[in-house]
């Protein structure tokens, strides 16, 4: 079956519960065949500040219980989930990525506000005994949770829609106001998203501008962003150059930093090899390769490089390039050329540095075939950089001592896969390898959305998943109680 694409959309931004256009327009192209999709405002410097503005006074007049916190994200995601088809035909129409995986993007986007609203009811505070120091005995305390005021969202092109409710939802589960910012080149699903937002606020009640989108250039947020004293978090899904920009002019702002990566895989001799070869060329190859934490490096034993490698290219020419529409197609193309021409220059790069390909290897536009590339070692581009494409470059190790070693050979630290039977070995991993998260028997692409995510060195700080949002996102206070003067009354 051959899906049509979504018709054009061309939509506005919402500032202070008013949606707004302004004198400067873009328009949003498919990926695959650069066709018009819609078009949205590019935002004036004053309409970013109007925008935080308007969530600063929202949050400081916004009375919503934590209940009404709930039902606000639930009644967003009975509305998402409404119109999930037509969202994920959005998301595949302006991203690029197979129409498959954008339903499961939409679904997953739909369990994070609900997740994100079951955690607006659970922000406990804590008694705090205070006779466990002499002296104190007839005093109490206990602690409780309180919003930041006003939260910043900037989210990139690979997961337009998830990555703005993983923003979003625990900002508002925690009692904030928003303002969101997507990519320019991908952001018609996150304004429609602001849609069913502002549609559930005024079901509770809200004030106007809890709840405000901006379609704006980098350039013109980041100013807005870091020099607004109102706002008080910035969440940034990115680049790590971009990222150490903001923490190096953040001030004491609250920053969640969610960056590149260079994720390993190790494939060990004992575990099921062409299973193991099968997960991973799906988490190599999956959105393109466009993942954060996609499957970079292939680290294996050298008496298995071959037996490996052969299950890498089964598994990678079985996978079908083409239109994201058609429901054959696993890899579709990448968001635009220069995307595709970065990926190009690396592949090429590494091959003339005395990679072998073993499979793959053809470009066309922006469609770039699964790619597996043996010999590769550890100062090749493929193996020293973030890829964000379908290449899967293998590296051989001598043992396990080496291949530890070679996982961590990297700036980036975000997420590891190892697949291996032995506990000892899975053991070691964990404790050793500089990561955010190892995953044992899966790969490095692995993530749930209710878990903890973010990782170490250049790849960032702070953690997503609802209820580790939900933290960055608030203050704790003590209050404290300690005898009164009963006499003076």
């Amino acid at each position: 079956m051959n899906l049509e694409p979504t018709s054009q959309y061309d939509v506005r931004m919402l500032i202070d519960g008013t949606w707004v256009d302004s004198d400067d327009r873009t328009t949003v192209t498919n990926p695959y065949d650069e066709s018009a999709v819609g078009s949205v405002p590019v935002a004036t410097e004053q309409q970013v500040t109007d925008a935080v503005d308007a969530a600063h006074r929202a949050s400081e007049e916004s009375t919503l219980s934590a209940y009404e916190r709930y039902e606000l994200l639930y009644a967003t995601a009975e509305r998402l989930e409404d119109d999930a088809e037509e969202m994920a035909r959005l998301v595949t129409s302006e991203q690029g990525k197979p129409l498959s995986e954008s339903r499961v993007e939409v679904d997953r986007a739909v369990q994070t506000l609900r997740l994100s609203g079951e955690e607006a009811k659970r922000q406990f505070g804590e008694y705090v005994p205070m006779d466990a120091q002499k002296g104190f005995a007839r005093s109490h305390a206990f602690t409780q949770h309180e919003p930041l005021g006003v939260v910043a969202a900037i989210t990139p092109f690979n997961f337009p829609l998830n990555l703005m409710v993983h923003k979003v939802g625990p900002a508002l589960a925690a009692g904030n106001a928003v303002v969101g910012k997507p990519a320019l080149k991908t952001p018609l699903c996150a304004v429609t998203l602001f849609e069913y937002l502002d549609e559930a606020c005024a079901e509770v009640d809200a004030p106007d501008g809890l709840v405000n989108v901006v379609t704006a250039r980098g350039s013109t947020i980041g100013d807005v962003f870091l020099s607004h004293d109102a706002v008080e978090a910035i969440s940034f899904t990115g680049s790590t150059a971009v990222g150490k920009y903001l923490a190096e002019n953040s001030g004491m702002r609250e920053l969640t930093l969610e960056l590149g990566g260079n994720d390993p895989t190790i494939v060990w001799d004992d575990t099921d090899i062409d299973r193991a070869a099968a997960q991973v060329v799906g988490g190599a190859c999956a959105n393109a390769g466009q993942v954060c934490n996609s499957v970079e490096r292939i680290i294996v034993p050298e008496h298995i490089e071959r037996e490996v490698v052969e299950a890498l290219v089964e598994h990678a020419t079985s996978l079908t390039v083409g239109d994201p529409f058609d429901d054959d197609t696993d890899v579709a193309a990448m968001v635009d050329d220069d995307q595709a021409e970065k990926v190009v220059e690396l592949f090429e790069a590494t091959v003339d540095a005395g990679a072998t390909v073993e499979c793959g290897g053809n470009y066309d536009g922006r469609l770039f075939e699964p790619t597996v590339l043996s010999g590769v070692t550890p100062e090749m581009p493929a193996a020293k950089e973030e890829v964000f494409g379908p290449l899967l470059p293998v590296i051989a190790v001598e043992n396990f001592e080496e291949a530890l070693t070679e996982a961590n050979n990297t700036n980036y630290g975000l997420e590891a896969g190892l697949f291996t039977q032995d506990l000892d070995r899975a053991k070691r991993a964990a404790d050793e390898i500089d990561a955010g998260g190892v995953n044992i028997n899966t790969v490095s692409g692995f993530r749930a959305d209710h878990m903890p995510y973010g990782g170490f060195k250049d790849s960032g700080v702070g953690k997503e998943g609802i209820k580790y949002a939900v933290e960055h996102f608030s203050r704790e206070k003590l209050v404290g109680f300690h005898a009164g003067f009963p006499d003076s009354v």
